[in-house]
Parts: C-alpha cells; structure tokens; sequence
C-alpha cells in the first residue's frame, strides 16, 4: 500500500498524477480544465471554505506541477491564496504569566521591549521585538509562547518572511532549496515546482524513435522509500516507464568519495560538495569558506558525466529525495550531464499515472555501487566513506579528523567556526536536510527507520570496497 507522511504529499500527489496522465495521453490543456473537478468534486469544500477556492488552489497547483514560472530560478513558490490560515503573532505573553516580581524576561530583552501593566503582567511590544526568544527561555513558567509560521520555523537560513497581504515571501537570495518549507507547511502552500513533464517528454521521444537512451540514476535513499514494494519491483517499474537502464547514485558516490579523498589529503582541509543546498549556504552566508568547497561534482552530476562520455547521445534523469537537486541540474557545471530531476513523490505519480502496479512485477536488478557509496545517504555516510578511500589509497598516515553536520544548524556551527579558524576538524561533510538526504523534502516518508534501512541496503552490495566499485574507472 502506497504511503505518504500528509494528506498534504497525497493531494501534490494527485495533481502531479493526473498532470502526467494527460501528458501521456497528449491532451495537456484539458487537465486545467479536467484536473480540479476531479480533485475537488463537491458539492461540498472538504478543506477550505468554499469549494470554488479549493479548486482555485488545485488550478495553481497545476501550474507548479507543469513547470512553475520558469522565469524564477528558485524551484521553491509560494501559492499565495492558500497561504492565509497560519498565526503571524510572533513571540506573545500567554495566561500562563503570573505577574512575577523576578521579571527575567525584561532583563534579557535586548531591545526593551517588555513592559508591564498594573497587575505586574508582561506585554511586548511588537514595534520593538526582534523575535530573539530569549524572554522565551528564561521564564520559569513558560509563559511565552512562539506563534512563529511553520515554515519560518522550518527555514534555519531565514529565506521567509511575511508579506504585506500576510502570505508567505521566499528570499530568492538566501533560499538553498531544500524544501523544509514544502515539508511542513500544513496547507501545501510552500511548493517546489515540477519537471515531470520534461521527463514525460524525454519518454515519449525516447520512444517514438528519438535516437537516444534515457538513463534514470537513483539515489541511495530509494532504499527507504517505497515500502509497500521491493527495491528490485521499483527499479523494475522504472525501465516499464521507458527507462532503457536504472543506475545507482551511489556509484557517482563511490567515485566522489575516491577523489575526494585525494583531495582532502593534498590540501589539508575540505568541505564536501555532494549537498547542493549546503554548498548554496556556503556561498550565500560564507563566501569566505567557498575556496575550501571540493572541487568535485556531486554524486549525481559524476554519474551523469560517466553516462554521458560513454554514451554521448544518452539522456539522463536523476531520481531522489531532494528538491534543491531541481536548482543544482540547471548550473552550467551540471547541465551538460543532468537533463532532468524527479523526486521520489513524482516517480510514484508517473509511476500512476500509467496504471504500474509495480508489486505485480518481477524483480530487476541495482547492483552498481558499493557500501560505502550507498550509505551517503543518510548523515555521516559520506565521512565514513572518505575515511574508506583513504585506507584504499594507503594514505592511513594522513590524520583523517571530519565533522558530520546533521541539518542545516550544525552546518552553520562548523562553518562559523571554520570561518575563525576555530574548527578543530578538518573535513566538514555538509547536510541541509535532518538526517541527511533521508530526510529531503521529496521523500514519501521521513523517520528513523529509514537510516536503518540504508544502512541495511548498504550492507547488500557485492562491492565491498569503493575500487571494487569503481573498478578500471580513473579515480
């Protein structure tokens, strides 16, 4: 049985479903029409006021599922309409406040921005406040109370704030793309826009003759997902597609970790290139830092490239958990050997919206990469793995000291301090999203089994060792 975390991923669900039924059927313009009544039936609204609202929404969910505004580089948008249900008090004084004679909130606030009434109960006053929370945490009865919007809550770089007609606004400037917005807004409102349709298109040419074959790379975290079939029943799903081969991420993985590791040892200090959304942040908020960024593509660009220098009239789509991978295809570094990226939620709709029932099939086979390159996909993978290849390169003498940075926060911490010369390790692998790329925003599920899995997937390749892998492959 099919699985999603929200009835929010089911509902972008649908829509991206019935968009690339129609694409397949070749009557596109008819899903704008056709697609909101069928989401939305009626008579009556089950999730907003009126049901001709809803299918507003749906008509703009559309539009992302069919490309978004392509004239916006940013892969995160925001639907404005469906953005109006969310608190925008910030940080306030609740009933809880006992009127205490302590008044430790006012002490700390550092823009006087407590004051008090007669019955010695605290106000803030929202023309001062700063939103710092530091009269949160020192009131010892939690009586402050933060009614912070989830997706501010959720963007640990700031990238959102509220408009002047209170719905949501993305910082093209400061947005990494990782979705942790699309994730935990309640009402779908944050979206990352699809490229569904190209991949739809690069299978129906691939087909009609076009005289290329498409390649789909997978990542290492397709391990978790799916759950309801087996891994060897989805890869089987995916050549029914039109695929002509499924290979692994992890393989490019493999590759990055060997060079990598060259390189770390050549110069003494690194951080790791594989996250593109982390390496957005470096260049964002630590310019600085950007000189110590691997020069090696990710993963998933290294894997395209070998494709494509062996097979150059190949085209190749990459299959992830991972939003901002939709930004990293379109740099002019990766473009060359990327034509497209779907997500784990728009593979089970292409998947759909061709009727495949992919536990009726028999299992095909994903035997690339090695341990070492599958477990990149959760935190603390790729350090494991650098570690690996430096043994395998017999430089044991080199004093292998990294830092696994868990979510985007950690990421921050360890480059501050590297940016001070204050970090004692000396390779940072960078994670925007919690838990690594099992926790992207384009997953079907997000939990603590998901590692496991990984790890236990990991465990199941033939390649013990990343040369066993990469084989006659120049590192």
């Amino acid at each position: 049985m099919k699985k999603f975390d929200t009835k929010v991923q089911l509902l972008k669900y649908k829509v991206l479903r019935e968009v690339a039924r129609h694409a397949f059927e070749g009557d596109l313009p008819q899903a704008i029409v056709d697609i909101p009544k069928k989401i939305v039936p009626g008579p009556k609204p089950t999730m907003r006021c009126c049901i001709y609202k809803e299918r507003a929404i749906v008509g703009e969910r559309i539009k992302l599922a069919m490309g978004g505004d392509r004239d916006n580089p940013n892969v995160i948008e925001v639907i404005d309409i469906a953005c109006d249900e969310c608190p925008v008090g910030g940080y306030e004084v609740t009933e809880a406040c006992r009127g205490c004679i302590a008044h430790r909130c006012e002490a700390v606030c550092p823009r006087g921005a407590i004051s008090y009434d007669r019955h010695q109960k605290a106000h803030i006053d929202k023309d001062k406040c700063i939103e710092c929370g530091r009269c949160a945490k020192v009131c010892p009865y939690s009586a402050i109370s933060c009614n912070k919007r989830p997706c501010e809550n959720a963007c640990k770089v700031k990238a959102i704030h509220m408009g002047p007609d209170k719905a949501a606004c993305i910082d093209e400037k400061a947005c990494i793309g990782c979705g942790a917005c699309v994730y935990q807004c309640p009402f779908g409102a944050v979206m990352d826009k699809s490229y569904i349709l190209d991949v739809v298109r690069l299978i129906q040419q691939s087909r009609q003759g076009g005289g290329y074959k498409l390649y789909a790379v997978v990542a290492p975290s397709i391990s978790s997902q799916f759950g309801y079939a087996r891994l060897g029943q989805v890869v089987a799903g995916i050549k029914q597609l039109g695929f002509f081969h499924v290979v692994e991420a992890a393989l490019g993985a493999d590759m990055v970790a060997f060079a990598e590791a060259q390189e770390l040892a050549e110069k003494g200090f690194l951080t790791s290139s594989c996250c593109p959304a982390f390496v957005s942040y470096i260049k964002s908020k630590f310019p600085q830092m950007e000189k110590h960024i691997s020069h090696n593509l990710s993963p998933m660009a290294t894997i395209a490239c070998y494709i494509k220098r062996g097979d150059p009239g190949a085209r190749v789509v990459f299959i992830g958990p991972c939003t901002a991978k939709k930004q990293e295809c379109l740099q002019p570094e990766v473009a060359p050997w990327v034509d497209s990226v779907l997500t784990f939620e728009e593979l089970q709709a292409l998947f759909d919206s061709r009727d495949i029932d992919i536990t009726s099939l028999q299992d095909d086979v994903l035997d690339n990469a090695s341990y070492y390159g599958r477990i990149f996909a959760r935190s603390g993978g790729l350090c494991d793995a650098v570690r690996e290849a430096l043994g395998e390169q017999g430089r044991d003498d080199f004093a292998f000291d990294p830092i696994a940075c868990d979510g985007i926060e950690a990421c921050r911490t360890a480059l501050l301090r590297a940016s001070k010369g204050a970090l004692p390790h000396n390779f940072i692998e960078g994670m925007a999203c919690t838990g690594g790329c099992i926790g992207g925003a384009g997953c079907l599920t997000h939990g603590e089994k998901d590692k496991r899995e990984v790890d236990a997937y990991g465990q199941l390749a033939h390649e013990k060792t990343i040369l066993d892998a990469i084989g006659v492959l120049e590192p």
